[in-house]
Protein backbone atom coordinates (compact mmCIF):
# COMPACT_ATOMS: atom_id res chain seq x y z
CA UNK A 1 0.00 0.00 0.00
CA UNK A 2 1.46 3.63 -0.95
CA UNK A 3 2.31 5.51 1.59
CA UNK A 4 1.81 8.96 -0.31
CA UNK A 5 -0.90 11.45 1.22
CA UNK A 6 -3.65 11.97 -1.29
CA UNK A 7 -3.76 15.63 -1.91
CA UNK A 8 -7.40 17.08 -1.40
CA UNK A 9 -9.15 19.11 -4.27
CA UNK A 10 -11.85 20.61 -2.32
CA UNK A 11 -9.08 22.86 -1.00
CA UNK A 12 -10.17 26.19 -3.00
CA UNK A 13 -8.22 28.52 -4.95
CA UNK A 14 -5.94 31.08 -3.16
CA UNK A 15 -9.00 32.32 -0.58
CA UNK A 16 -8.27 32.57 2.81
CA UNK A 17 -11.27 30.12 3.61
CA UNK A 18 -12.58 26.94 1.68
CA UNK A 19 -15.15 27.24 0.29
CA UNK A 20 -16.28 30.40 1.49
CA UNK A 21 -19.25 32.02 -0.36
CA UNK A 22 -19.08 35.05 -2.71
CA UNK A 23 -19.77 37.39 -0.50
CA UNK A 24 -17.40 36.99 2.69
CA UNK A 25 -14.74 38.89 3.89
CA UNK A 26 -11.87 36.81 3.16
CA UNK A 27 -13.63 36.76 -0.56
CA UNK A 28 -14.02 40.38 -0.95
CA UNK A 29 -10.61 40.91 0.39
CA UNK A 30 -9.52 38.32 -2.57
CA UNK A 31 -11.34 40.33 -4.72
CA UNK A 32 -9.77 42.97 -3.69
CA UNK A 33 -6.22 41.79 -3.61
CA UNK A 34 -6.34 40.46 -7.36
CA UNK A 35 -7.99 43.90 -8.26
CA UNK A 36 -4.81 45.77 -6.74
CA UNK A 37 -2.75 43.36 -8.69
CA UNK A 38 -4.68 44.18 -12.16
CA UNK A 39 -4.05 47.74 -11.46
CA UNK A 40 -0.44 47.56 -11.55
CA UNK A 41 -0.34 45.25 -14.75
CA UNK A 42 -2.52 48.14 -16.06
CA UNK A 43 0.28 50.69 -14.82
CA UNK A 44 3.30 49.02 -16.38
CA UNK A 45 1.35 48.63 -19.40
CA UNK A 46 0.69 51.93 -19.70
CA UNK A 47 4.22 52.46 -19.09
CA UNK A 48 5.04 50.88 -22.15
CA UNK A 49 2.29 52.34 -24.43
CA UNK A 50 -0.24 48.67 -24.62
CA UNK A 51 -3.23 48.44 -26.33
CA UNK A 52 -5.89 46.85 -24.39
CA UNK A 53 -5.39 43.32 -25.46
CA UNK A 54 -2.06 43.86 -23.68
CA UNK A 55 -3.26 45.36 -20.99
CA UNK A 56 -5.44 42.38 -20.21
CA UNK A 57 -2.65 39.97 -20.03
CA UNK A 58 -0.37 41.95 -18.03
CA UNK A 59 -3.38 42.43 -15.75
CA UNK A 60 -3.75 38.76 -15.60
CA UNK A 61 -0.89 37.75 -15.23
CA UNK A 62 0.05 40.12 -12.38
CA UNK A 63 -2.98 38.66 -10.37
CA UNK A 64 -2.92 35.18 -11.26
CA UNK A 65 0.57 34.34 -11.87
CA UNK A 66 1.88 34.13 -8.06
CA UNK A 67 -1.70 31.45 -7.31
CA UNK A 68 -1.29 29.83 -10.41
CA UNK A 69 2.38 28.98 -10.20
CA UNK A 70 1.94 27.81 -6.62
CA UNK A 71 -1.10 25.40 -7.27
CA UNK A 72 0.72 23.88 -10.58
CA UNK A 73 3.67 22.81 -7.63
CA UNK A 74 1.15 21.43 -5.63
CA UNK A 75 -0.47 20.04 -8.22
CA UNK A 76 -3.65 20.88 -6.89
CA UNK A 77 -5.67 20.42 -9.81
CA UNK A 78 -7.12 23.03 -12.29
CA UNK A 79 -5.80 26.85 -11.23
CA UNK A 80 -7.25 29.70 -9.32
CA UNK A 81 -8.95 31.38 -11.76
CA UNK A 82 -10.43 28.44 -14.16
CA UNK A 83 -11.87 27.00 -10.75
CA UNK A 84 -13.19 30.06 -9.66
CA UNK A 85 -14.35 32.33 -12.50
CA UNK A 86 -15.63 35.11 -11.12
CA UNK A 87 -12.13 36.35 -9.93
CA UNK A 88 -11.22 36.16 -13.85
CA UNK A 89 -14.29 38.61 -14.28
CA UNK A 90 -12.94 41.01 -11.65
CA UNK A 91 -9.81 41.14 -12.62
CA UNK A 92 -10.86 41.68 -16.52
CA UNK A 93 -13.29 44.79 -15.24
CA UNK A 94 -10.74 46.63 -13.18
CA UNK A 95 -8.30 46.35 -16.26
CA UNK A 96 -10.76 47.40 -18.55
CA UNK A 97 -12.10 50.53 -16.29
CA UNK A 98 -8.41 51.30 -15.78
CA UNK A 99 -7.30 51.27 -19.25
CA UNK A 100 -9.79 54.46 -19.75
CA UNK A 101 -9.73 55.72 -16.55
CA UNK A 102 -6.01 55.93 -16.46
CA UNK A 103 -5.46 57.36 -19.83
CA UNK A 104 -5.71 60.76 -18.02
CA UNK A 105 -5.95 60.25 -13.96
CA UNK A 106 -2.68 58.27 -12.49
CA UNK A 107 -3.90 56.72 -8.60
CA UNK A 108 -2.03 58.33 -5.61
CA UNK A 109 0.84 56.87 -4.88
CA UNK A 110 0.65 56.19 -1.65
CA UNK A 111 -2.64 54.84 -1.36
CA UNK A 112 -1.17 52.53 -4.33
CA UNK A 113 1.40 51.53 -1.59
CA UNK A 114 -0.74 50.55 1.15
CA UNK A 115 -3.18 48.63 -1.12
CA UNK A 116 -0.11 46.83 -2.52
CA UNK A 117 1.12 45.78 1.21
CA UNK A 118 -2.64 44.83 2.44
CA UNK A 119 -2.63 42.49 -0.87
CA UNK A 120 0.86 41.23 -0.59
CA UNK A 121 0.17 39.94 3.19
CA UNK A 122 -3.33 38.67 2.66
CA UNK A 123 -1.64 36.42 -0.77
CA UNK A 124 1.18 35.67 1.16
CA UNK A 125 -0.74 34.32 4.00
CA UNK A 126 -3.19 32.58 2.04
CA UNK A 127 -0.17 30.55 -0.11
CA UNK A 128 1.22 29.65 3.57
CA UNK A 129 -2.19 28.25 4.64
CA UNK A 130 -2.64 25.59 1.49
CA UNK A 131 0.66 24.87 1.91
CA UNK A 132 0.34 23.49 5.77
CA UNK A 133 -3.38 22.65 5.23
CA UNK A 134 -2.06 20.11 2.34
CA UNK A 135 0.36 18.60 4.79
CA UNK A 136 3.68 20.32 3.57
CA UNK A 137 6.73 21.46 5.46
CA UNK A 138 6.43 25.14 7.17
CA UNK A 139 9.33 25.96 5.15
CA UNK A 140 7.69 25.21 2.24
CA UNK A 141 4.71 26.36 3.26
CA UNK A 142 5.92 29.44 3.72
CA UNK A 143 8.15 29.72 0.78
CA UNK A 144 4.78 28.94 -1.47
CA UNK A 145 2.90 31.82 0.12
CA UNK A 146 5.95 33.90 -1.38
CA UNK A 147 5.51 32.67 -4.37
CA UNK A 148 1.89 33.63 -4.22
CA UNK A 149 2.37 37.02 -2.98
CA UNK A 150 5.11 37.97 -5.53
CA UNK A 151 5.35 35.51 -9.18
CA UNK A 152 2.62 37.54 -10.76
CA UNK A 153 4.68 40.81 -10.20
CA UNK A 154 7.76 39.33 -11.93
CA UNK A 155 6.10 37.64 -14.79
CA UNK A 156 4.55 40.89 -15.36
CA UNK A 157 8.26 42.92 -15.22
CA UNK A 158 9.88 40.03 -17.54
CA UNK A 159 7.17 40.48 -20.10
CA UNK A 160 7.71 44.43 -20.30
CA UNK A 161 11.03 44.13 -20.67
CA UNK A 162 12.55 45.40 -16.38
CA UNK A 163 14.52 43.59 -13.69
CA UNK A 164 11.62 42.31 -11.68
CA UNK A 165 10.98 45.13 -8.80
CA UNK A 166 11.08 42.17 -6.09
CA UNK A 167 14.69 41.82 -7.18
CA UNK A 168 15.96 45.41 -6.75
CA UNK A 169 17.10 46.80 -3.59
CA UNK A 170 14.91 50.19 -3.66
CA UNK A 171 11.62 48.26 -3.80
CA UNK A 172 12.18 47.64 0.17
CA UNK A 173 11.19 44.55 1.51
CA UNK A 174 8.65 43.19 -0.60
CA UNK A 175 9.26 39.50 -0.61
CA UNK A 176 10.70 39.38 2.87
CA UNK A 177 7.27 41.38 4.21
CA UNK A 178 5.64 38.25 2.55
CA UNK A 179 7.83 35.34 4.06
CA UNK A 180 7.89 37.58 7.37
CA UNK A 181 3.33 37.18 7.13
CA UNK A 182 3.75 33.47 5.82
CA UNK A 183 6.06 32.85 9.38
CA UNK A 184 3.73 34.63 11.56
CA UNK A 185 1.08 32.60 10.28
CA UNK A 186 2.32 29.39 10.56
CA UNK A 187 3.90 30.40 14.58
CA UNK A 188 0.69 31.66 15.52
CA UNK A 189 -2.11 29.20 13.78
CA UNK A 190 -2.02 26.70 16.38
CA UNK A 191 -1.70 28.68 19.45
CA UNK A 192 -4.31 31.28 18.71
CA UNK A 193 -6.23 29.44 15.87
CA UNK A 194 -6.83 30.32 12.20
CA UNK A 195 -8.76 33.06 12.07
CA UNK A 196 -7.08 34.92 14.77
CA UNK A 197 -3.77 34.02 13.07
CA UNK A 198 -4.60 35.35 9.69
CA UNK A 199 -5.06 38.63 10.89
CA UNK A 200 -1.94 39.30 13.48
CA UNK A 201 -0.22 37.59 10.26
CA UNK A 202 -1.71 40.27 7.56
CA UNK A 203 -1.41 43.08 9.69
CA UNK A 204 2.44 41.76 10.46
CA UNK A 205 3.43 41.97 6.88
CA UNK A 206 1.32 45.17 6.32
CA UNK A 207 3.24 46.84 9.37
CA UNK A 208 6.92 45.60 7.73
CA UNK A 209 6.49 46.31 4.37
CA UNK A 210 4.93 49.94 5.47
CA UNK A 211 7.56 50.32 7.59
CA UNK A 212 10.46 49.26 5.18
CA UNK A 213 9.05 52.20 2.85
CA UNK A 214 8.79 54.83 5.30
CA UNK A 215 12.76 54.05 6.73
CA UNK A 216 13.86 52.49 3.21
CA UNK A 217 15.03 49.33 4.80
CA UNK A 218 16.38 46.47 2.36
CA UNK A 219 18.68 43.52 2.17
CA UNK A 220 21.62 43.67 1.38
CA UNK A 221 22.69 43.81 -2.33
CA UNK A 222 25.99 44.00 -4.91
CA UNK A 223 27.00 47.74 -5.46
CA UNK A 224 28.76 49.33 -8.29
CA UNK A 225 32.05 49.09 -8.16
CA UNK A 226 32.77 46.36 -5.55
CA UNK A 227 33.40 44.01 -8.52
CA UNK A 228 36.89 43.27 -9.47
Amino acid sequence: MSSEKPIPQSINYQSSTINCPFMTLPALLEHFGVAVAALSGVLAARDKHLDLFGVLVLALVTAFGGGSLRDMLLGDGAVVWLRSPEFFTTVCITAVISFFLCQWWTPPANLLLVADALALGFFAVVGTRKGLTLGFAPSVSITLGVITGVAGGIIRDTLTGRVPLVFRQDTYFYATAAMFGGLVYWLLRTPLGDDRATWIALTSALLLRLSAIRYRLSLPAFKPGNIA
